[in-house]
């Protein structure tokens, strides 16, 4: 199988203070569009900014253990390009596919360069 990815969904990056972060993106044109927290307890927060013309998101985090940046990929099947891609073993799963709250699944895998993609799809 071919494993073909569709698109950008977001990039998210990591940021220590997330407030002026939104208010610097905000300054630049982005829009705050949501806001959830990733861990209640220890406030790291996940917030969308949307570009005025396009459906992709910067996604700002302040989670301290996730300083890099991950790109979340449109993919047709998270579990078939997973299947298709666990033989390689220059590909590291961080997390394997497991269901999106918002439907379908999702997939986190560390590709041979070091680089972070989050899969999306159905």
């Amino acid at each position: 199988m071919v494993v073909i990815w569709k698109r950008i969904e977001c990039v998210a990056i990591y940021t220590e203070n997330i407030e002026n972060s939104v208010e610097f993106y905000q300054s630049l044109g982005l829009e705050k569009t949501w806001e959830t927290f990733q861990d209640v307890e220890k406030q790291w927060r996940l917030i969308g900014m949307k570009y005025p013309n396009g459906d992709a998101e910067l996604v700002l985090k302040n989670n301290p253990n996730l300083k890099f940046v991950e790109t979340e990929i449109v993919v047709e099947d998270v579990r078939e390009t997973f299947e298709s891609l666990k033989l390689n073993l220059e590909v590291q799963w961080i997390r394997t596919p497991f269901p999106n709250p918002q439907g379908g699944y999702v997939a986190v895998m560390q590709a041979p360069d070091g680089n972070v993609f989050v899969l999306v799809g159905k």
